[in-house]
């Protein structure tokens, strides 16, 4: 199917206005039965397919915002759209007669908080497929939703925030960029699903295999070529936060470091993930692991949700004044896995490895 982006309605107003008063006049001029013919046909293009029946439904809170989701009985995780419009400041009004207009052409229509222009070019084709055909659902004792999988809201935020950094957003679509900018301090596309188990109440009935599925997409079987992951920027920010100097003539770095790296990226990366890559990395006589933890995670999801996770930690970092700051709004936007919150502490004697 062809997905061509439908104008919002901030930029087709007028002529929506110009076909007000022509659109009520045919209505009026129908029969109660073909009205009721119309409204089914569209609501079957608006649908795209059967409702599904969601077995739990929750509300994920960040911030001020409220995102309502299910867990299928498929196995799929929904966030509802008329939450995300709500979250990030999107109106809601006209999208179903975008949508409507859109299938009697025969072509799809995204939804309005990703409708406006200015977006297209940020918009992989994926999520672009995605986002054109909604997930019906009903969740137990509602009504049907819409809803999108819970694993494309992160890269939604993330096609605002790149359109807002290459400066082509009005001022009214720069604020939606700021609201994504703070959603996407409370999740990363490893950690959505999690949020989603936790606020439904689902992660009690997970199957037992669940852990297993998560550590075979995230640990390579074979080690990955070395790859340059933890830039000169992650450290700077680390020794602003713990009131260091920043050594520029030298790369060594404290050896708590790397207790503090694992507690900051793999504790916080998937569960299970920090355990599995200290048994599975080769270490030498004295103990030592021969290769980077980065080396041993997969090349189609593990390693590109790292660089994910790293890129939200180093948002964090920068607006974070001490380490102290830094960690409280890291645990509270991505806590550790199967953990209980710790207390700050102050390491002096750790010895960094696992790195």
């Amino acid at each position: 199917m062809v997905v061509e982006v439908v104008a919002s309605m901030e930029e087709t107003s007028a002529k929506d206005a110009s076909k007000a008063k022509g659109g009520v006049a045919r209505a009026e001029k129908l029969g109660p039965e073909r009205r009721r013919e119309i409204a089914a046909n569209a609501a079957s293009a608006r649908w795209r397919g059967a409702p599904v029946k969601a077995t739990h439904a929750g509300v994920i809170r960040i911030g001020d915002a409220s995102l309502d989701c299910a867990n299928l009985a498929d196995g799929r995780r929904v966030i509802s759209e008329a939450a995300i419009m709500r979250a990030l400041g999107r109106g809601y009004s006209g999208y179903y007669s975008q949508r409507d207009a859109a299938a009697e052409k025969g072509y799809a229509v995204l939804p309005r908080y990703v409708a406006p222009k200015a977006l297209k070019p940020f918009i992989p084709n994926d999520l672009m497929a995605l986002l054109s055909e909604p997930i019906a659902y009903v969740p137990a004792g509602g009504t049907m939703a819409k809803g999108i999988e819970a694993q494309a809201l992160p890269k939604i935020c993330r096609v605002w925030i790149e359109a807002r950094n290459a400066k082509k957003l009005n001022e009214a679509q720069r604020r939606t960029a700021e609201k994504a900018e703070m959603l996407s301090f409370g999740f990363a596309e490893v950690g959505i699903a999690a949020l989603v188990d936790e606020a439904t109440g689902y992660q009690k009935e997970r199957a037992s295999n669940a852990l297993a599925k998560i550590l075979e997409d995230f640990i390579a079987t074979e080690l990955q070529p070395y790859v340059p992951t933890f830039r000169p920027e992650f450290y700077a920010q680390l020794f602003r936060l713990r009131g260091l100097d920043y050594p520029k003539d030298t790369v060594q770095r404290p050896q708590y470091f790397g207790v503090l790296t694992n507690d900051i990226v793999y504790k916080r990366l998937a569960p299970g993930v920090l355990a599995e890559l200290k048994k599975v990395i080769p270490r030498n006589e004295a103990g030592r692991p021969t290769a980077k933890y980065f080396q041993k995670l997969t090349s189609n999801k593990g390693y590109p949700k790292l660089m994910e996770h790293l890129g939200g930690v180093m948002a964090i970092m920068q607006l974070s004044s001490d380490y102290h700051d830094f960690i409280r709004k890291l645990d509270l936007l991505h806590p550790r896995y199967g953990q209980q919150m710790l207390l700050p502490y102050e390491p002096d004697t750790d010895t960094g490895k696992g790195i």
